[in-house]
């Protein structure tokens, strides 16, 4: 292999894997999100509600501004 191929080989395969693409964004994000659904469906599962203590705490009016 002459030394210029070599040379061009290797910028090529160092810019390639020194970008962070989009996929790899993109499937961190996948597994964010069904790690946040799966620790939501065990603690539901468990008999803690967080959505509706989340609404209560929004809704209720103690400490929050615009309250009664």
């Amino acid at each position: 292999m002459p030394f210029w191929l070599y040379v061009r080989l290797q910028a090529v395969r160092d810019r390639v894997q020194a970008g962070f693409s989009t996929a790899e964004g993109l499937a961190g994000a996948a597994l964010a999100v069904v790690a946040l659904i799966a620790i939501w469906a065990a603690m539901r599962a468990f008999g803690l509600d967080i959505i509706k203590w989340m609404q209560q705490q929004i809704t209720s009016s103690g400490g929050g501004s615009g309250g009664p």
